[in-house]
């Protein structure tokens, strides 16, 4: 009897240790995910797409890392449909948000020192209560989210605000036309105003007359004390070493390179030396945001600067042991700007595709939505590889789906490209990608595979275009072939007919849309 009690006991122990063993062995660790979202970024205004003029070392490396995409579209031509479409995963023919609207009739928004005194003329139209983004779908998963940037879709004092909206944390630009000087008066942090050691110099303010554009000290009252992207990234690394230890979504909506020219003078010194004397930018009579002796030393000088930033980003991932463990995303939210100082030619920001006004930021041509994009994830991603892989903002939602392993609604527009970047063959294609923008004359754009079909003029007096373009023997869009292939634009349309629903916002609206234009 006593040898059964000890048998008894010796296998309960073993059982009791295996349970033991099994309970704390180790589960893998959900991914840390950092999606940089740079601002009017053109698709060659980096190293590895291309830039031979601005130097861009540290996110060259990160890329080489990584796979490089070389057709990953926005969402949109511009600022806030482009960020909307990415957190919500809808493409422009069904999303709320389609174009900037400033939500003027709260009375005078573009008013610098009004906003600065009255903080309900902040911000842009608020998307809908119920809006689930991105980062709703994380905080249901355990992870810990925050936006450091722009926000730009909503207001204060509603509840379309970034803490509202899926991010425990948020510091930056509420409203986009406050990120239109980078010495602001405020940023906000989570709901609260942070007042800055900043002056009021309202955006656009003209060049004083009677000064000498050729003397530095004309410039002085442009740059101030509190630098917007340095208060940003130190609220940046804060959260990563806050965080460290759980899962984490940073969705680092930099304002930069969006003009105005305001970069460190250090980084603008440097880019002097390098390009030599230049004909300044002078605002007034026209020309909007600020003055700069140097327009092109100072865009690179901002380029620059973001660069070495994501640089030593990357440093404290690997500092903090939690590198291994990050999917970080780099791309833009739109093409490069050709307004107050910026110069698409000179740097040649979109090539092989035009960046100037027409092509580029608020078209939907090809420079002004294909974006420079790559994906980094240590043993997940093979390193030094590249995809033509056709893809969009609005995948994002899906793509994290798989990632994270959390249900996404069944009428996302968005298809997971995760098998292409851990080099698996079982790739979904997009039957068709779809843009829709309601500004600058009224656009509509459909991919379908190396077919593209864009119609401008939409709304102004202009007769509305019909183009056609085959992206495989006409990648710069060039060669207008509409009237060889009806077949192609029978197709378009039927799907702009089945895609398109008509925008709850008036300012949304495309008239010869609703009325069946595409049809026909």
């Amino acid at each position: 009897m006593k040898n059964l009690f000890l048998g008894l006991f010796i296998v309960l122990s073993f059982l009791s240790c295996t349970e033991e063993k099994k309970s704390e062995a180790p589960t893998e660790q959900k991914p840390n995910i950092i999606y940089i979202l740079a601002d009017d970024l053109g698709y060659a205004e980096i190293g590895v797409f291309g830039q031979e003029k601005i130097e861009t070392p540290n996110i060259d490396a990160l890329a080489k890392q990584g796979m490089i995409f070389t057709q990953h579209y926005s969402s949109a031509p511009v600022c806030a449909p482009a960020r909307y479409m990415f957190l919500t995963g809808k493409h422009a023919g069904k999303a709320f948000i389609r174009g900037n609207d400033e939500w003027n009739d709260r009375g005078d928004v573009w008013n610098y020192r009004a906003m600065a005194k009255d903080s309900t003329l902040e911000g842009q139209r608020p998307v809908p209560k119920g809006t689930k983004t991105i980062a709703n779908y994380l905080q249901d998963e355990g992870y810990r989210t925050a936006l450091i940037g722009k926000w730009g879709l909503g207001a204060p004092h509603t509840h379309s605000i970034p803490n509202e909206m899926g991010f425990d944390f948020f510091y930056g630009f509420n409203c986009q036309r406050q990120a239109h000087t980078y010495y602001p008066l405020h940023l906000y942090k989570n709901r609260n105003r942070v007042h800055l050691a900043n002056d009021t110099i309202a955006p656009s303010t003209p060049f004083p007359k009677g000064l000498d554009p050729k003397n530095p000290e004309s410039y002085k009252d442009y740059t101030l004390t509190d630098y917007a992207p340095e208060l940003m990234f130190k609220e940046l690394t804060g959260f990563v070493n806050q965080h460290k230890e759980n899962p984490f979504f940073l969705y680092w909506a930099t304002p930069i390179p969006h003009v105005a020219l305001q970069a460190p003078q250090r980084w603008v010194d440097y880019y002097k030396e390098k390009y030599g004397t230049e004909e300044p930018y002078l605002s007034g009579n026209g020309n909007g945001y600020f003055s700069h002796q140097n327009p092109h030393a100072a865009y690179a000088a901002m380029v620059s600067y973001f660069d070495e930033n994501v640089g030593k980003l990357v440093q404290q991932l690997k500092d903090e042991g939690i590198y291994e463990n990050t999917l970080i995303v780099f791309t833009s939210d739109n093409g490069p700007s050709y307004a107050g100082g910026a110069d698409p030619t000179f740097f040649e920001s979109a090539k092989p595709f035009d960046g100037e006004y027409g092509k580029g930021k608020g078209f939907v041509y090809e420079g002004g939505i294909r974006v420079p994009t790559f994906f980094t994830w240590p043993g997940k991603i093979k390193p030094g590889t590249t995809s033509d892989h056709a893809s969009a903002h609005y995948d994002m939602l899906a793509t994290f789906a798989d990632i994270v392993d959390y249900e996404i609604p069944i009428d996302t527009d968005g298809i997971s490209f995760m098998p292409t970047l851990l080099g698996e063959k079982a790739q979904a294609e997009h039957e068709f990608m779809y843009w829709e923008f309601p500004e600058y004359g009224g656009q509509i754009a459909i991919r379908m595979g190396e077919w593209k079909v864009v119609r401008q003029h939409l709304k102004d007096d202009n007769d509305p275009t019909l183009e056609l373009y085959n992206l495989n023997d006409d990648p710069t869009e060039t060669n207008n072939v509409a009237s060889e292939h009806p077949e192609i634009l029978e197709q378009a349309a039927a799907i702009f007919k089945r895609e398109h629903t008509k925008p709850e916002t008036e300012r949304f609206q495309i008239p010869l849309l609703e009325n069946g234009l595409l049809s026909e």
